[in-house]
């Protein structure tokens, strides 16, 4: 990107300019359609057929009847109103922190935004499920089956709106989801909730407004994700699909559009599916093959993903790496024990960037998650630009916070999973200061065995637990003079 001065700018983060800013064959197309004809959709054009017919090639067969609109946030919007007529229902199922739109009937399932309001009452026909995070969340990484806990809290929800007398009509759910935090769900999981949910009476309604098109690299929608067994009953999609041109689309069943029709009630939408539109929609698919976007997603995303994972083993503010494709997030923590998120370390970090001419931002309940969600041209280049940047800029802030990794110790904690060396704890070190949950207590590490494996045990008893009781050393030490409560400042951070 370049400003009006002609100074570029590496974007980390526009989803919607999907194959490129301004990509040629995109603009060509549009401008050549909108040179011979543009008009409402209520007079039929070969391009509206031609882009149903390449849109849903892409999709699972049941997928076959499509709407078009012109946002992410219709889409969601139409989606609400299939489910509804569909099944006669009226309660919905969101997740925590999930974001689907700004219209009202989109805000009262987004508690990404409702909760931002001050003395607005819930819409109670709305309930909203945990967020299936596998870091942050109640069901994390050690858990047996986290799919299977969180899916079970979904029909918990189910039993308690049927005891009062409501009727599920759908579970709505982002693929991954984006505003939430980058949050990728556990294999598994969206089976065992639309099992539930379909048990129910009600559907299953994928969000891929934020990461479709083949954005996560192996599949072309991220709901594929979960496996070749799962396909929902209603998937929605925009931002991506006209590179930046305002357009959107539903698409569902034979059945959910035929209980839609038989409602008495037509649906019409002016601009939906017009032929410029649609023209566009055919040029970012042709686009996307042509260039192999997808296969790009896959082979530079995972290169960003170890560039990250190894800046992870050098920054103690590096909480978690995760993502697939172009979707990654990097969540900041001060502590790797108590997950508290470095939420002001993130701002400084895209400010920083921004001052470096990089676009990045961040996300998540607590705005502590670097989210990477660029155009899918993104480079390898582009890659090691980003991560070199970052990597000096937390460099700065932690040697500014005096934190650090122990010299020593290595503790690596990932939900409750601890690995410790007995040869690294068991060498000539005077005097090694280990943070407990109240004080710091002094330990003489020996080289002898027995004595290695006291201190070991006490060690371990001694740690501290997160809110979820996962015990854990964070693997953090401050630098003398530093108290772990009182925060060093850089320029512009607050805590």
């Amino acid at each position: 990107m370049y400003d009006e001065k002609g100074q570029r700018y590496l974007d980390c983060i526009n989803n919607v300019a999907h194959v490129g800013h301004c990509h040629p064959d995109v603009v060509k197309a549009g401008a050549q359609q909108m040179e011979l004809l543009n008009t409402n959709s209520r007079f039929l054009h070969d391009n509206l057929v031609l882009y149903a017919q390449r849109l849903q090639a892409t999709l699972p067969d049941k997928l076959s009847v499509c709407y078009f609109v012109n946002s992410g946030s219709e889409a969601n919007d139409l989606a609400l109103r299939l489910a509804w007529q569909y099944t006669g229902h009226k309660d919905i199922i969101t997740l925590e922190n999930a974001y689907h739109g700004h219209v009202s009937s989109l805000i009262d399932i987004s508690p990404y935004k409702f909760h931002q309001l001050s003395d607005v009452e819930q819409n109670p026909s709305v309930h909203v499920a945990a967020s299936p995070d596998v870091y942050r969340g109640k069901y994390r990484a050690d858990h047996p089956d986290p799919a299977k806990a969180y899916a079970g809290e979904v029909k918990d929800i189910i039993h308690k709106v049927q005891d009062k007398g409501g009727k599920i009509a759908a579970f709505i759910a982002e693929s991954l989801q984006s505003c939430g935090g980058q949050v990728i769900p556990p294999a598994g999981y969206f089976q065992q909730v639309a099992e539930h949910v379909r048990k129910a009476g009600g559907v299953f309604i994928a969000d891929e407004v934020q990461v479709g098109f083949g954005r996560v690299g192996t599949h072309f929608w991220a709901f594929q994700l979960q496996g070749d067994d799962f396909v929902p009953d209603i998937v929605t999609m925009g931002k991506p699909i006209g590179n930046g041109h305002p357009m959107s689309c539903v698409v569902t069943t034979k059945e959910v559009a035929q209980a839609f029709m038989s409602s008495g009630m037509e649906y019409f939408n002016t601009f939906g599916g017009n032929p410029v539109s649609c023209a566009i929609g055919l040029a970012v698919l042709d686009v996307i093959v042509k260039e192999d976007l997808q296969g790009n997603a896959l082979r530079v995303g995972g290169y960003l993903t170890n560039l990250l994972e190894k800046q992870k083993d050098k920054h103690p503010l590096i909480g978690d790496i995760r993502g697939r494709g172009l979707f990654v997030g990097l969540e900041l923590v001060k502590d790797r024990c108590k997950l508290t998120p470095a939420t002001a370390e993130a701002q400084e970090i895209i400010y920083q960037l921004k001052e470096q001419h990089i676009l990045l931002s961040a996300d998540g309940p607590h705005r502590n998650v670097l989210k990477f969600k660029p155009p899918m041209c993104f480079s390898t280049e582009d890659v090691d630009l980003v991560v070199d940047k970052i990597d000096h800029i937390l460099t700065e802030l932690e040697e500014a916070l005096g934190l650090k990794f122990p010299d020593k110790l290595n503790v690596e904690n990932d939900g409750s999973k601890r690995k410790v060396s007995l040869t690294q704890l068991s060498v000539h070190v005077p005097v090694q200061k280990i943070r407990t949950k109240t004080k710091y207590t002094n330990i003489f590490l020996c080289s002898t065995s027995l004595i290695s494996f006291i201190i070991l045990f006490f060690f371990f008893s001694k740690l501290p637990s997160d809110e979820n009781e996962h015990l854990c050393h964070s693997g953090l030490i401050y630098t003398k003079g530093n108290n772990p409560g009182v925060t060093k400042q850089t320029k512009r951070l607050k805590t």
